[in-house]
């Protein structure tokens, strides 16, 4: 492949400075929990369903304990004393809970040794669930082999599941290799996640457990078809962003979309709560094997591409550097970037090569995610495929390792199936009669790329040591990311973040972190 010939000292002394950014950090999560990672402790255990108005049974549990004062300790300890009276299964005693036939606070009395024992075996049984995802997915990719990076990313979005089981299957028969099945609008504000299969959602399909399950078997039949493994993608970020991890593992989906700073800055999602969040539903992804895709693409779209690349940049390494403080290796690491230069710049796509090289060889091990144009994308269609054809080759000759395929009619409409059709073809052609570009040409040093792409470095090595002084929550306040200002104290989610009380309980916690 082509390269930029980086520093290598360099690159490691920024590197370091994202650490340290992601400690300070860590520091503020270590000490916290929130509402999202007690029930997903519960789902876990094996709560599911929902009560007679509609509402999760993992909500209704975590209420209750919070209007008993014992959620600051956590809702594994509780809950195992509860199975431990009802003498049932996770799901029915919270149905007892929330029915208020079983009470949390005093009721019949075990011993802190039988109450261990008991959250001990629920630890277990949760994190088994984890490591048999993780070994079903390994099982499948010897069965039909991965096939050749950059792995061709399509998205499906009508709204109803079964509509997007089919898209997805005609996807999958165009070249598709990984399917992301778009989330209904603003379900990232949701605090609770829609129970079942649904069909009625807006420009998305909500995020649920009974839909991965058909979006899962369904992919699982096309892979036999194709001959080749075919991923599926969902979002696990917002409000619910450590349960939808946990719905993702249990149902083997291979990649969520889990961001540091994307529900924060364009959900308004309170950061405190974002960060506490993010690092639980990482920890179950790293044991699960499931990529985290990034959304550094999105900051280009409020900021110019140019003038704000070291931005880019500068979330990587801090998404790298939290990733790996929740044991996600490398090869998890899907960090975003995007084809976004203004086209009628001259030289627009030297820029877009420079910026793509700089990615690849920042992470060379990692299956960093190409997003396509879309603030520049015209209504004239072919202006659009010829910008899509453009961005194609820059993935294939830059080696990228997620292409999420630009639609000819983004500007226009939301896509349909012919529209992905064509596409795929662009794609396809592409990638197949450049395949091995990247291996037989070079950059030419102390050029316009090499050049480029060694100053959008260095503006993103000054630009982390400044947030390294004031600390990440503070950047974001001031508008450092995207433009966007968010408050620290403020946006959606905060009064479900707690401090941990002296006798906080989370096995699962503890069982994830003994495996880092």
């Amino acid at each position: 492949m082509p390269n930029i010939h980086l520093n290598k000292k360099q690159v490691a002394r920024i590197k370091r400075t994202a650490e340290a950014i992601a400690s300070q950090i860590q520091d503020f999560v270590s000490l916290h929990s929130s509402v999202s990672i007690e029930r997903a402790v519960l789902r876990l255990y094996g709560v599911d369903g929902v009560d007679k108005a509609g509402t999760p049974l993992p909500n209704r549990v975590v209420d209750v304990l919070k209007k008993n004062n014992l959620l600051k300790n956590g809702a594994s300890r509780p809950f195992a004393k509860a199975m431990l009276a009802s003498g049932k299964s996770a799901r029915v005693t919270a149905g007892l809970i929330e029915k208020g036939r079983l009470p949390v606070k005093n009721g019949k009395q075990f011993s802190d040794k039988e109450i261990l024992k008991k959250e001990k075996q629920l630890a277990g049984m949760a994190v088994k669930l984890l490591v048999e995802s993780k070994k079903r997915k390994q099982e499948k990719i010897k069965k039909n082999a991965l096939p050749k990076q950059p792995w061709r990313y399509l998205i499906v979005a009508t709204g109803n599941i079964y509509e997007d089981r089919t898209q997805a299957e005609s996807a999958v028969l165009a070249g598709g290799d990984i399917i992301a099945v778009i989330r209904s609008t603003a379900q990232s504000l949701l605090d609770y996640i829609p129970f079942g299969p649904t069909t009625e959602g807006f420009a998305g399909t909500y995020a649920t457990q009974a839909n991965f399950k058909i979006m899962r078997r369904a992919l699982d039949r096309m892979s036999e078809k194709s001959g080749r493994y075919i991923r599926l993608v969902n979002y696990a970020s917002g409000l619910c962003m450590a349960e939808i991890a946990v719905c993702a593992a249990l149902e083997d989906l291979d990649i969520l979309l889990n961001d540091s700073m994307y529900g924060i800055l364009f959900r308004d999602i309170n950061m405190k709560r974002t960060f506490i969040d993010q690092y639980f539903s990482r920890l179950i992804c790293a044991k699960a094997d499931i990529i985290i895709n990034t959304g550094e693409d999105n900051y280009l779209t409020t900021s110019d591409a140019i003038d704000n690349a070291y931005t880019v940049t500068a979330s990587q390494l801090i998404n790298e550097a939290t990733a790996k403080k929740a044991g996600l290796k490398n090869s998890q690491l899907g960090l975003g970037h995007a084809f976004e230069i203004d086209p009628h710049i001259e030289n627009a796509f030297l820029y877009e090569l420079a910026h793509a090289q700089l990615t690849r060889e920042l992470f060379p091990s990692s299956p960093v995610k190409y997003m396509p144009p879309t603030k520049y994308k015209s209504t004239d269609i072919f202006y659009s495929h010829g910008m899509d054809t453009m961005f194609n080759l820059a993935s294939v000759a830059t080696g990228q390792g997620i292409h999420l395929a630009g639609i000819l009619t983004e500007a226009i409409h939301t896509p349909l199936m012919q529209d992905r059709y064509q596409s795929m073809g662009s794609i396809n052609y592409v990638f197949n009669t450049a395949r091995d570009l990247g291996k037989e040409i070079q950059f030419k040093k102390g050029g316009f790329i090499e050049k480029r792409a060694k100053k959008v470095l260095l503006e993103a090595d000054a630009f982390l040591n400044s947030i390294k002084k004031t600390g990440l929550m503070k950047a974001i306040s001031r508008g450092k990311f995207a433009g966007i200002r968010r408050s620290i104290n403020g946006g959606k989610g905060l009064n479900g973040v707690f401090k941990k009380g002296k006798n906080h309980s989370n096995p699962i916690l503890d069982k994830l972190l003994k495996g880092l």
